[in-house]
């Protein structure tokens, strides 16, 4: 098995409550024994079980990062909970360090690759926490391009409601933002963070 890895040095830092990380520049990844994320690029080679061909070549500076193996690719195929799928954070996990000059609530978004019903969540948090408002990201549109999603799975809405992801960052200074599998097969090509309620990076040309 050949893939690549990277861990950036990087610390991202916000500006006028706005601030986008290319998902491949992560600093650190633990708790990846069970499942691990991939940086995925046109060298990038593997055994490991997955549901389709790369997307590097229409992902951002043609880079992304994929949860790998996908062995729940379909609703039929079977629910390993804390292997395939964990509604609980802490498995397979990002970590990107960030500087924030304008503390406050700032809104994520994620753009992500979803094929199927099974590859399309995900969770953040905030210095090693997680709190409820970064559980279950979900994406329902935009299947089978990369598309930027920020709502939350509920029981009672199953491809999420908007306004929902957030994360309190109450501290001026340096803050780790963390990434964690919901299901396996994941991919995400970057993320945001933004202080506008009312953003939406579709909208952007």
């Amino acid at each position: 098995m050949i893939f690549t890895s990277c861990i950036s040095q990087k610390i991202f830092k916000e500006k006028n409550g706005f601030l986008r990380v290319e998902a491949e520049d992560f600093y650190l990844q633990t708790n990846d024994s069970v499942r691990k994320w991939y940086v995925v690029d046109k060298n990038f080679t593997t055994d490991l079980k997955d549901a389709d061909f790369s997307h590097s070549k229409s992902a951002s500076k043609n880079k992304y990062v994929e949860i790998l193996p996908d062995t729940r690719q379909t609703h039929a195929d079977k629910l390993i909970r804390k292997e395939n799928f964990s509604n609980v954070p802490g498995i397979a996990v990002l970590h990107y360090k960030v500087n924030i000059k304008n503390p406050g609530r700032y809104y994520v978004w994620v753009k992500a690759f979803s094929t199927g019903s099974e590859d399309n969540g995900i969770h953040v948090g905030l210095n090693g926490k997680w709190p409820n408002s970064g559980k279950r990201m979900q994406w329902c549109k935009g299947k089978r391009s990369w598309y930027w999603e920020s709502k939350q799975r509920t029981k009672e809405v199953h491809c999420g409601i908007e306004n929902a992801i957030y994360l309190d960052i109450e501290k001026a200074g340096e803050h780790t933002i963390q990434f964690s599998m919901r299901e396996d097969g994941f991919e995400m090509d970057e993320w945001l963070i933004t202080s506008d309620k009312n953003y939406n990076p579709r909208n952007i040309k």
